[in-house]
């Protein structure tokens, strides 16, 4: 097996007067035996990332090695056959003309295996991924979930040190991707093999992820473990992307100290200096709502007041969207007993451990980036 490391990677496209960056400085290190997923929305860069790792395209800079081995710089790029490399793509690319063990031993016929040989790895390749029984059967005759097991017992059976997988599961139904998300999770672990994964989805990348990269307009933002990236998020660009969050404006008025409209909250603000005005991301599961005091004036020591404007029951979790007397909108979500109507006066109180802070021209060039 083999981690990866990549360092300093660009690669730009267009014309010779105008060069169109589609990544930019990219440093990624992938343990081996681990599951890396490139998250990040259409055109941040994700896919041509893991084209440059694949081998399909040359970078512009840098160098991507493969435990000792370079197997990509400017003017060395080794073969995408000689990188010991599956890859699954969106589309499962399978043959329609061909049973589910024709499609799985093409590779490796391609590597002249004796056929008693190849029986027994495709076998083992099919039990692997659910489908013993099943290699007579032509796609057409499968399910959208078995074709994408298809597409991933063809690249497992020659054994590969890294799976590539782009949005493997973006044409399937809802349960589905949830249940074959399980099933890559489980299929990484028992097999060893170091997986990056490529999605816009941010559930899917929870869910599936020992380190997750989020990428922008070609930028790497940040990359850690699912929890890091959604708990601390580098900037305002991840704390957006990554699920739900609500934006505050506050001022830093000392050292860990942030006033937004008058409330005052003990916050993280490292390396910001009072006096400046910050943003304050709070997500919706990390607010508390309480009933507030009649006559407000808009915050109530360390928690600010607003209406009610609407309420939204989804079984495990309440929705409310409150109106806050300074002006903001919020989402809040709360336990199923917490139940507050639509013009009902609250107090909101934040989790002071689970918000970030991000100075205002700072979110803003980084957005614009």
């Amino acid at each position: 097996m083999a981690g990866i490391v990549i360092k300093n990677v660009s690669k730009s496209y267009g014309s010779y007067s105008v060069s169109l960056p589609a990544v930019s400085n990219i440093d990624i290190s992938v343990p081996d035996n681990s599951f890396l997923t490139l998250l990040g929305p259409s055109g941040c860069g994700k896919t041509t990332t893991l084209r440059i790792i694949a081998g399909y395209i040359t970078p512009d800079t840098g160098s991507i090695h493969v435990g000792d081995r370079l197997v990509s710089a400017p003017g060395h790029v080794v073969s995408p056959d000689q990188r010991g490399m599956g890859m699954v793509f969106q589309n499962y690319a399978v043959w329609p003309h061909k049973t589910v063990f024709e499609n799985v031993v093409f590779g490796l016929k391609l590597r002249k295996m004796p056929s008693d040989q190849a029986r027994a790895k495709v076998e083992a390749a099919l039990d692997l991924v659910n489908l013993t029984g099943l290699g007579n059967r032509y796609p057409n005759e499968l399910s959208g979930g078995q074709q994408q097991r298809v597409a991933l017992a063809r690249s497992l059976v020659v054994e590969p040190d890294i799976l590539l997988l782009d949005e493997p599961l973006s044409n399937l139904d809802a349960k589905l991707r949830e249940r074959m998300r399980i099933e890559l999770k489980q299929l990484q672990r028992r097999t060893g093999i170091t997986f990056i994964y490529v999605t816009h989805d941010q559930a899917e990348a929870l869910a599936l992820s020992d380190q997750i990269a989020v990428m922008y307009k070609g930028k790497l933002q940040q990359c850690g473990s699912p929890q890091e990236v959604y708990v601390t998020p580098a900037n305002r660009v991840v704390a957006d992307f990554m699920g739900l969050v609500n934006f505050l404006p506050g001022r830093v008025v000392a050292s860990g100290h942030v006033d937004i409209a008058g409330a005052g909250f003990a916050l993280p603000t490292s390396g910001i200096a009072p006096g400046e005005n910050v943003e304050v991301a709070v997500r919706p599961e990390n607010l508390s709502l309480h009933p507030a005091d009649d006559g407000s004036n808009g915050s109530r020591g360390s928690a600010l007041v607003g209406t009610v404007s609407e309420q939204v029951f989804l079984g495990n979790i309440v929705e409310h969207w409150v109106q806050l007397d300074m002006g903001t909108a919020l989402r809040a979500q709360t336990h199923p007993a917490e139940l507050y109507q639509p013009g009902a006066r609250v107090a909101v109180t934040v989790d002071d451990a689970r918000a970030s802070v991000f100075p205002i021209d700072t979110a803003q060039a980084a957005a614009a980036a």
